[in-house]
C-alpha cells in the first residue's frame, strides 16, 4: 500500500479506472444459439451496437477526452471492418474477445487456439495492435493462459478475484472484472423467458456510482465493462456521460487496459 491506498497511481491520482466495452454485435447472439442465424429479429440486437451505438459512444468519449478499450469478437471486425477502423482513429485501444462468442471452457484446445489466432488476423488485418485478451463470459479454460503467453499477449481481464491490477505466474497481468460493473447483467432482456426484467438508469448509477465511490476510497481499481447494444440506448448514454464525469471529479487516472496492465506488479 502507497498512502493507505492499494494500489499507487500515476499522477498522484487517487484511483485508477477503465472504460471498457465488449464489441459483441451479431456474435453473442450466435454464440447464445447457432439457430439465431436464421432469426433476423434476433440478430438485430446486436447490429444495433455498430449501426447506431458505436459512433454515439465515439462522439461521448471524444467529449470527455477519455480512451477506452474496445475488446472485439473477429466474425464482428470481419462484419463490420469500418467501425473498427473508426474506433482506432479514434486512438482507442482494441483488444480479443474471440472470434466466435463461444466459451473457451466448451472448445478443446485446438479449438480455443484457432480461435485466438483467427480473431488475431481480423484485428491487426484492421490494423489493430492487440494486447489484451477478454474472453466470451469471462471465461477460462485450463489453456487459455498458456495460449495467451505463446500468442504474446500481455494481459487478460476476466477473472473476479481483486479489485487491482496483478501479474499471473509467467507474467500475463490480469485486469480484474465484476458483474456489478458490468451492463449486460442490469439491461440485458431475456426475450426467450420473459423473467429477466431491465432495471431503470437511475438504479444501475446508484450502483455504480456508490462501486466508484468505494474503489476511490480504497485507492483501488475501477473496470467498467459494458456492451455497445445495451449502453448504447439514448437513455443509458446520459447515464454513462454523467458518470464520466462523476470520474474526473473523484480524481480518477482513466486509462485503457493496456495502459493499467503495463503498471501490474
Amino acid at each position: 500500500m502507497a498512502g493507505g491506498k492499494l494500489f499507487n497511481w500515476p499522477e498522484g491520482a487517487r484511483y485508477g479506472a477503465t472504460i471498457s466495452f465488449d464489441f459483441d454485435a451479431e456474435e453473442v447472439w450466435l454464440g447464445e444459439d447457432p439457430a439465431n442465424a436464421g432469426r433476423p429479429g434476433v440478430l438485430s440486437q446486436g447490429t444495433y451496437g455498430p449501426k447506431v451505438a458505436i459512433p454515439l459512444l465515439l462522439d461521448l468519449l471524444d467529449r470527455h477526452n477519455v480512451t477506452a478499450t474496445f475488446f472485439i469478437c473477429g466474425g464482428d471486425a470481419d462484419r463490420h471492418p469500418d467501425r473498427v477502423r473508426e474506433i482506432l482513429a479514434a486512438g482507442h485501444e482494441i483488444g480479443h474477445h474471440g472470434y466466435t462468442h463461444r466459451s473457451p471452457t466448451n472448445l478443446t484446445r485446438e479449438e480455443e487456439e484457432a480461435e485466438l489466432v483467427r480473431g488475431l488476423q481480423s484485428l491487426r488485418g484492421l490494423g489493430a495492435e492487440v494486447a489484451g485478451y477478454r474472453s466470451p463470459s469471462w471465461d477460462f479454460s485450463p489453456n487459455t493462459l498458456t495460449l495467451l503467453a505463446a500468442h504474446g499477449f500481455e494481459y487478460s481481464s476476466n477473472l473476479m478475484d481483486d479489485i487491482r491490477p496483478y501479474r499471473h505466474p509467467g507474467g500475463i497481468a490480469e485486469l480484474p472484472v465484476s458483474w456489478l460493473l458490468d451492463d449486460a447483467p442490469h439491461f440485458w432482456f431475456a426475450g426467450d423467458t420473459w423473467d429477466k426484467t431491465i432495471r431503470t438508469v437511475d438504479e444501475v448509477y446508484t450502483l455504480w456510482r456508490d462501486e466508484l465511490d468505494g474503489v476511490a476510497e480504497l485507492g483501488a481499481h475501477y473496470m467498467l465493462t459494458m456492451h455497445p447494444q445495451f449502453i448504447g440506448r439514448p437513455s443509458r448514454l446520459k447515464l454513462l456521460d454523467r458518470l464520466l464525469d462523476d470520474m474526473r471529479a473523484s480524481g480518477a487516472w482513466i486509462a485503457p487496459a493496456r495502459d493499467v496492465a503495463r503498471l501490474a506488479p
